[in-house]
């Protein structure tokens, strides 16, 4: 294969045992380098393009510039110059797309149905040769921008980001900000007579140059055909040969190091961040030292840092390891989360990492370590689940910046060489003279006496004194830290069992007793030595009120905390577990290798049976549960909306404010007799799923019923105490709506819901369908053109077997207005419905037929969709065969009289309830848009409103109101093979 346009061929790319796909890497002449994917079995095809350069290439006078260049790409090109044609095109075939922006990277991905890569990839490769930058759309777009950093500015996260970057050396391009809003991109601009289109254009054209980008795709096409489709498309973009940037010196300097920031966050958190620069590790991934440091210093078995600090009752979680900065400088972190008792200590804690390190650099890098690491992540690559397309692709066009097309796929698994050298040097800049610290807490309200620039971030800088350095310099080896032990829950045994006999496609019920009920799935389509473990212990005492929900919860939670140390190595040998409480009992999950499983879960039954709360942790993961509760007032004001929605909607919900009020009365006398009581009457449903054995798995519920019954003296609960709570039911025509306010976001949040039937094949698929039609037009309209927020979303809500059309918007605008620009959606969305071609609508119904059959790539997401089966109690484990077939008979007669009858304004079955968050200082305000003239006349006109029902209190409603039925059983699969 000679063509010039190619430079050379990688054909050797190194990939894991258990990957059947085939590998090809290319470099084009044009220096895009390329890794090509033959999944002959895809569903989904998908490609990816990264470009190494981002936001720490902007203009010093346009911050965010990437970031909105970015946006801009998918906003019409010279060849489509229709501004949502790549996602039109995409939402027709299936498919969907994204992009982000960070520091030096700026990454692009789709995926689509397999048949039309061609069609997906030939659309996206013009983002790269000749974006239009149309000017209305600039106006528009920097409104979504603008709307993205509304949505962050109250986050701690991002506040905390962004506060590293502004107190390093302002000089350097790691003090940016890089999302950028509208002061950046258009006030600020307009006002220094910068014109923000011939920036984006030259933007794009100084730093999109071919050599600075690299693209993955995946395809069910051969390797020679995925060739000839990327050398015709890419080959053309041109090469400005532009370098990458390096940077030689480090963001922290001699005065930015030995500095302590007290951070006032928003939400009642309290954390200790501590950091050292380092030089940047990349070219030394064959050996890792930084992963091998992360590994002991982030360890949490016995000995460990974090088991010392949590015994002293100082943190609870601890974080160690490298993180990334960008070519040239990276840092090493550690980062714990601080008790009320961790905040007056915060120097001891320091101290006792200094004696960490110390420990580190006595004892020398061990061999055996690295060894360990190896070994484990050996075993991971070779053992690797299949990944998504669309999230591998965008993964893979990333990393080809940094490794050899060969090793792209390896590189991060696949440690080679033992260097001592390289751990003593990173350990020798762990030291006091180069340290960072910053302290987040509530405490120093009123005590700061700076604010960061974007973000408004209250924080103090002070120099460490440097007495307390001098105590750090001095740290002594403590006798409690010891190295972590060598890892007893490393697999040994991966035989993969054969298939048994009777192995059906779906789960089958092994056993039905009063006790449990037990689903058993033997795998026989991915072939990895993992299972997952599925249990529901259901007891109508975990949610009877607000007080034993907190006792559920706090009850888990400290049996999780209690098995940390024990249940660590195991996690690191791939085996992790899950406990959670729910409204009907407790969850538990073992996932991972299945070699050792059941020595993990007959520890979790045992602990859970036995153990001993200890007083000191009690009060301390109390407190923080009283801190979560309290959080909540700082979530997004469209998560408030789906809140409030859910407690409206479910029979029985107890709110964060009722939970807040009861977790006084939680002692730690009424937990301790509160745990045998939970234990003493449970129903336990379970699915065993993966390379088990149906004898194997009868032999784990034995042990799992044994444990409780000799220790607890479980019986088993009585039939008609299996309940599942109710969906309340609206009445024909009735619209309801329901006001609240976020005290902490400057945006409103709203969630609309149209209520349309219980949950059967013909109905879901009329919802599912009609969500098809509108989800590419509602993005379109209501956040490309109108701008209505960042946040926009259309699609099914469903819960206790109910299901309805819901859409959320956080936005600026008030609620009222955004309800009657969903309403006028709605009306030119039936208009669109009925002029729609049978093509078109035939291409909607294959778009859904394609997503619904998509197969889980992994055995834990087909597991996960068996597990949502059993605890619905709807048992319909063929449902995606079944519903397809359905959806293949709907016309669009049915999608019109769906429409008319549940969405219209008229319509004689329209069950509807919004609910409306107002934003922190907006005056409260009509519910219903009563200035429809105000509107743009190119806006779609709103349909006239008829007066809503204003909930004043949520009980009453509720009362006023009959339930729903719950949705019945799929029988035909319930048949037990006992």
């Amino acid at each position: 294969m000679t063509n010039p346009a190619i430079k050379r061929i990688v054909t050797n790319v190194v990939k894991s045992s258990q990957d059947k796909r085939e590998y090809r890497g290319l470099e084009l002449s044009n220096d895009i380098r390329v890794l090509l994917i033959h999944d002959p079995t895809t569903d989904k095809s998908s490609a990816a393009l990264d470009v190494h350069t981002g936001s720490l290439a902007d203009p010093k006078d346009i911050p965010g510039l990437a970031h909105f260049c970015e946006h801009m790409l998918f906003l019409g090109t010279k060849k489509y110059p229709k501004e949502n044609e790549y996602n039109q095109f995409l939402s027709e075939h299936a498919g969907s797309s994204n992009a982000f922006t960070s520091g030096e990277n700026t990454n692009y991905y789709f995926d689509v149905s397999n048949e039309h890569l061609e069609g997906a990839l030939n659309r996206f490769a013009q983002f790269f040769l000749c974006p239009l930058f149309d000017a209305s759309c600039k106006d528009r777009e920097v409104n979504a921008v603008e709307s993205e950093h509304e949505k962050n500015l109250m986050n701690d996260a991002w506040r905390l980001f962004q506060l590293e970057k502004s107190t390093g050396n302002p000089e350097h391009r790691f003090s940016s900000f890089g999302t950028g809003n509208k002061f950046t991109l258009e006030t600020r601009p307009a006002e220094m007579g910068i014109d923000v289109r011939q920036e984006l254009l030259k933007f794009h054209s100084a730093n999109y140059s071919s050599n600075l980008m690299a693209l993955c795709v995946l395809g069910r096409e051969s390797l020679d055909e995925l060739t000839d489709m990327v050398v015709k498309l890419f080959a053309e973009v041109e090469n400005k040969r532009v370098p990458v940037h390096e940077y030689t010196d480090h963001p922290f300097q001699e005065e930015h190091l030995k500095q302590i920031y007290k951070v006032v966050p928003i939400k009642d958190i309290r954390n200790l961040y501590v950091t050292f620069p380092i030089p940047d590790l990349q070219k030394y991934y064959k050996s890792n030292p930084g992963h091998y440091l992360g590994h002991l210093i982030g360890h949490e078995g016995p000995g460990s840092l974090l088991s010392e600090l949590k015994c002293k009752g100082w943190v609870n979680t601890l974080v160690g390891g490298q993180k990334e900065g960008a070519k040239g400088f990276m840092f090493f972190i550690i980062n714990v989360d601080l008790t009320e008792e961790g905040l007056v200590h915060v120097e001891d804690i320091i101290l006792h990492m200094f004696q960490y390190i110390a420990k580190l650099r006595t004892e020398g890098p061990q061999e055996w370590v690295f060894q360990e690491c190896k070994d484990l992540n050996a075993m991971a690559f070779r053992f690797k689940d299949k990944e998504r397309p669309r999230g591998y692709t965008s993964k893979m066009a990333g990393l080809l910046h940094y490794y050899p097309i060969e090793e792209a796929l390896a590189a991060e698994y696949l440690l080679e060489e033992f260097r001592a050298d390289l751990i003593e040097m990173v350990l020798q800049k762990l030291t006091p003279a180069t340290v960072r610290v910053a302290v987040v807490s509530k405490s120093f309200e009123g005590q700061t006496d700076r604010s960061e620039k974007w973000y408004g971030t209250q924080y103090k800088q002070e120099a460490i004194n440097p007495d307390v350095i001098q105590k750090w310099l001095d740290a002594d080896l403590n006798g409690k830290f010891k190295l972590p032990v060598k890892n007893e829950f490393i697999p040994t045994n991966f035989e993969i069992f054969p298939l048994e006999n009777d192995t059906a496609a779906f789960p089958c019920l092994i056993k039905d007793t009063a006790m449990s009920k037990v689903w058993f799935k033997q795998d026989d389509k991915f072939f990895l030595p993992k299972a997952c473990l599925n249990f529901e212990f259901f007891s109508p005492f975990a949610y009877v009120d607000p007080l034993h929900c907190n006792m559920a919860y706090l009850y888990l939670e400290l049996l999780k905390d209690s098995l940390n140390e024990y249940a660590y190595a195991a996690e690191l040998a791939g085996l992790n577990y899950d406990l959670q409480n729910t409204i009907y009992g407790m969850y538990l999950s073992v996932k991972g290798y299945n070699d050792k499983q059941h020595i993990i879960l007959k520890k979790i039954m045992e602990k859970m049976v036995t153990f001993e709360i200890d007083d000191k942790r009690f009060e301390i993961i109390k407190e923080a549960y009283m801190r979560s509760l309290n959080n909540f007032r700082a979530e997004q004001p469209h998560q408030h909306a789906m809140y409030y929605l859910r407690l409206l909607m479910t029979e029985v919900a107890w709110t964060k404010e009722e939970l807040k009020e009861a977790l006084e009365d939680v002692t730690l006398v009424r937990l301790k007799a509160f745990i045998p009581q939970l234990l003493s009457r449970l129903h336990i449903e379970a699915l065993l799923h993966g390379n088990i054995t149906k004898q194997t798995s009868l032999s784990m519920i034995k042990m799992v019923e044994d444990i409780l019954i000799e220790h607890a003296h479980t019986k088993p609960l009585l039939p008609s105490q299996l309940t599942r709570y109710r969906e309340v039911q609206l009445p024909d025509r009735g619209w309801f709506v329901y006001q609240q306010r976020n005290e902490v976001h400057n945006n409103c949040g709203i969630e609309i819901y149209y209520q349309t039937d219980m949950q059967n094949t013909h109905e879901n698929m009329l919802l599912e369908l009609f969500c098809q039609i509108i989800s590419e037009p509602c993005f379109n309209t209501l956040r490309t053109k109108e701008q209505l927020g960042y946040i926009v979303f259309s699609g099914p809500r469903r819960a206790n077997g109910i299901q309805g059309l819901r859409f959320i918007i956080q936005s600026e605008k008030p609620p009222s207005y955004l309800e009657s620009r969903v309403e006028a959606f709605i009306k030119t969305m039936e208009k669109h419905i009925e002029e729609m071609t049978e093509e078109a609508f035939q291409k909607h119904v294959q778009a859904l037929a394609i997503r619904r059959l998509d197969k889980p790539k992994k055995l834990s997401a087909e597991c996960a969709k068996h597990w949502s089966e059993i605890i619905s109690q709807q048992y319909n484990f063929d449902r995606d065969n079944i519903e397809v077939a359905h959806l293949k008979t709907l016309t669009k007669g049915d999608i019109i009289h769906f429409c008319k009858e549940l969405l219209a304004v008229d319509g004689s079955r329209r069950h509807k309830v919004s609910v409306h968050v107002l934003s922190r200082d907006m005056d409260p305000c009509p519910v219903v848009e009563h200035a429809p003239h105000l509107n743009d006349v190119n806006l779609s006109p709103a349909p006239p409103l008829p007066q809503p029902s204003i909930i004043e209190d949520m009980t009453i409603f509720k009362r006023s109101l009959p339930l729903f039925p719950l949705a019945k059983p799929h029988f035909s699969c319930m048949a037990a093979k006992l």
